[in-house]
């Protein structure tokens, strides 16, 4: 991957960089998650994106290009499902010869990760994979996923990305009270000594359609204090500024866990994080409530320094700090929903 330095990062309202950029390449997902895509909203009636509407592959490079210039390192490829966009290393090799890019990973559910497609995205210059699973216990999961896909092949697909290099692999489990609470432990026991890192993610109020609740909540606080009683742990310095999961290394040097605690330990103040949408909004926080439309600019014509006019100021006015004010009137707020810009 090219690594050559590429302009200056920009500054928003409240001294935050602009320094990585999750890319949503569709909207769609074959999965039901009920805290992400509920079947009761995103049903067989639910009206996708058109594919005119989508952002080619063409543009969403030229975008990441654009940003690069703006300071951005990091790029993150979401979804929906990601891995439902056809010939998706495509680009990835496009991504990676972006001059000051540094790191590219992809987040999925793994129901497409196969031995040749994680071979190919690695191929193509992706660096490393993050894959969601929230329990190892099969009727915990389906009942999750809502389509009944099995434990077993996602964690072929975890193999699978390991096997390929895409590491080190993260695994991501989002955690509700009543529904999953029980595989903490049989998570962590499982990925220990692994070479995977699991992080265990607050059930967050993030769109409109999950029906959140902050009883629903496990606290970072509370899972610490489960697996720590297990194995002993200490906490790892971050690696970089912008980092959102808390680092907890293992004392036996079995690996480490990571903690993202939106609810109950808000990280607004590090946010270095800009969303793109498969239809091309930017949107600036998770939890917004409306984009800012780069795809018309693509489209009518506007050159890269118009486009980066753009978005410099779009960062620069931002002063999103949703966690930190989360309150019964913010969480009533419409919201753009996860799967749609993914996470």
């Amino acid at each position: 991957m090219v690594t050559e330095p590429a302009g200056v990062s920009r500054l928003d309202q409240l001294g935050r960089a602009l320094r990585d950029l999750r890319i949503s390449v569709t909207d769609r997902c074959n999965f039901r998650c009920r805290y992400c895509m509920p079947k009761e909203v995103f049903g067989q009636a639910y009206h996708f994106l058109p594919r005119e509407q989508i952002l080619s592959f063409e543009e969403i490079t030229r975008l990441a290009r654009v940003f690069a210039t703006l300071g951005t390192r990091k790029l993150r490829l979401t979804g929906g499902e990601p891995l439902i966009r056809r010939d998706l290393e495509q680009l990835v090799a496009s991504l990676a010869e972006i001059p000051g890019i540094e790191d590219m990973a992809l987040t999925t559910n793994g129901s497409l990760l196969t031995p040749a497609k994680a071979a190919a995205l690695k191929a193509a210059g992706l660096g490393r994979v993050t894959v969601s699973l929230d329990s190892l216990d099969d009727h915990t999961f389906q009942a999750m996923n809502d389509v009944g896909f099995p434990v077993a092949k996602v964690l072929s697909a975890i193999s699978a990305a390991q096997l390929a290099g895409l590491t080190p692999v993260k695994v991501n489990m989002v955690v509700k009270r009543g529904v999953n609470q029980d595989s903490i432990l049989p998570m962590a026991a499982h990925f220990r000594g692994t070479g995977v890192t699991l992080r265990f993610i607050e059930y967050m109020d993030v769109g409109n359609s999950n029906g959140w609740q902050l009883v629903d909540v496990v606290s970072a606080r509370e899972i610490l204090d489960a697996v720590g009683a297990n194995w002993p742990l200490e906490p790892v310095a971050p690696t970089r500024p912008g980092e959102v999961a808390r680092r907890y290394r293992y004392l036996d040097g079995k690996g480490e866990i990571g903690l993202i605690a939106s609810v109950t330990q808000p990280f607004c103040g590090g946010c270095t994080r800009a969303r793109l949408s498969a239809e091309g909004q930017l949107y600036t926080c998770l939890f917004a409530s409306q984009g800012h439309d780069l795809r018309r600019l693509l489209r009518d014509g506007s050159t890269d320094q118009e486009l980066s006019a753009f978005i410099e100021g779009v960062w620069g006015r931002r002063t999103d700090r949703y966690s930190e004010l989360r309150t019964a009137d913010t969480t009533a707020l419409a919201k753009i929903e996860m799967s749609h810009i993914g996470g």
